[in-house]
């Protein structure tokens, strides 16, 4: 028979919990790792993952307390500066949510636009991406009109409505370009009446104007004409415009 002594000798020591940190110490303790360390003094190291654990640790052990918030938004911070834009996005979004009377709400808002812009193709490419930014810059903007982030979501805004209206551009002047006047002219007036504003109206009406005038629609082509000439006066196709007047129904369409 055992002894009691042998017994206890033999019994394995009691599990050990490692103490947790307190939310304040882990928080610094993330944005440290977020501002990345030297590497031979030139190359700066960010150690994504183990920011996003440390603050994950935040949220798990302090759910409650004002640093669990601000961990969820480092967490969002941390993904976009890895360029994880679709995972950032999801914190973004969650955290708008879920705490809609924070201050940050605005930032978040900003920065899920700069998520969708930063996923853009070309113009000429599938377009969602920017539908996408626009809807949260026209969210920020009629909200939070007076943000520190308004100024600069009114050019991002301005920017991204200038490419979707290249697109549509692009667009026109192929069907122009192959004699199809009336999917061309579609085109040109969607521009102007979903894209004023942006500086392309001068060339857009002259284009509509030359499709007119070969779909025999000639009052229609002066009156545009005579517009650009009346209001646009100092646009490149002025001049332009004025000569497609002095030739009445002698048109004489320029290739876009």
């Amino acid at each position: 028979m055992l002894s009691l002594s042998l017994v206890m000798a033999c019994a394995s020591p009691p599990p050990t919990f490692e103490e947790v940190r307190p939310a304040e110490e882990l928080y610094q303790r993330g944005v440290e790792i977020l501002e990345g360390r030297l590497v031979l003094g030139l190359l700066r190291r960010i150690d994504h993952a183990a920011a996003i654990e440390t603050f994950q640790t935040i949220i798990d052990n302090y759910p409650y307390s004002d640093y669990a918030v601000l961990a969820e938004l480092k967490i969002a911070d941390a993904y976009f500066a890895n360029r994880k834009y679709e995972e950032a996005l999801s914190y973004y979004r969650d955290f708008g949510e879920l705490h809609p009377r924070q201050d940050q709400v605005a930032y978040t808002i900003f920065r899920s636009a700069i998520c969708h812009q930063r996923r853009i193709a070309s113009h000429q490419r599938d377009q969602t991406a920017t539908r996408d930014a626009l809807v949260y810059l026209d969210r920020l903007l009629t909200r939070y009109p007076h943000s520190e982030y308004a100024e600069r979501a009114e050019v991002m805004w301005r920017d991204l409505r200038m490419r979707l209206a290249l697109q549509i551009q692009d667009i026109g002047d192929f069907y122009m370009r192959r004699g199809e006047y009336e999917a061309a002219v579609e085109r040109y007036r969607s521009l102007l009446n979903e894209y004023p504003g942006l500086g392309l109206d001068p060339e857009i009406l002259y284009k509509l104007g030359l499709c007119y005038g070969e779909m025999n629609r000639e009052d229609e082509a002066a009156a545009i004409f005579q517009s650009i000439v009346r209001y646009y006066d100092k646009s490149s196709v002025a001049e332009d415009a004025q000569e497609q007047m002095a030739r009445g129904r002698d048109w004489n369409p320029r290739a876009p």
